[in-house]
């Protein structure tokens, strides 16, 4: 059975692992490999000792497990934006675990607990334009593109993302 549970600093090394091997099977080509294959591991443990230790008050982290093992983690950051609302930082689900819903029970948890924090603010998150799988997910999900922008890649170097968005967070709930 998946339990979905709020994150706390013991799961900080499980989120860190489940990040980077995501990052290197799915940015493999449009990241540095200098970077997925180096310090990208060291990167994520640095970034979510920190969250889970001095989290935002506008911040969730919500953790995926069976069997007391994480295979899946969404982060949240309720009014992030003035005019886009809350940003879906993170959604990752372990890739044998894709296509089980659990990403899908992720986002929706998500957004109830940004819905109990402010019902007006919509949804957004950043999509890479090379990440097409990524970009069905959450188009079947009602999620709208609604720009392409130029963001600066971890380990250097520029990509191009989409932001994805849910005028309405209700669509989620």
């Amino acid at each position: 059975m998946i339990t979905y549970r709020e994150a706390t600093l013991m799961d900080a090394e499980a989120i860190a692992q489940l990040h980077s091997r995501s990052w290197q099977q799915n940015y493999r080509g449009i990241w540095r490999d200098d970077f997925l294959d180096g310090p990208v591991l060291e990167n994520r443990q640095h970034v979510w000792h920190e969250r889970l230790s001095q989290p935002a008050p506008n911040q969730q982290v919500i953790a995926a497990e069976e069997k007391g093992v994480l295979i899946g983690f969404a982060c949240v950051y309720v009014a992030d934006d003035a005019d886009w609302g809350t940003l879906l930082d993170n959604l990752h689900v372990v890739s044998n675990q894709k296509g089980k819903g659990i990403g899908t029970q992720l986002l929706k948890s998500a957004a109830r607990w940004s819905y109990t924090q402010d019902p007006k603010a919509g949804l957004y998150l950043w999509v890479l334009t090379q990440n097409t799988s990524a970009q069905a997910f959450y188009q079947s999900l009602g999620a709208v593109n609604q720009e392409v922008l130029s963001h600066e890649n971890p380990g250097g170097g520029v990509s191009d993302a989409y932001r994805y968005v849910w005028t309405d967070i209700k669509m989620l709930l």
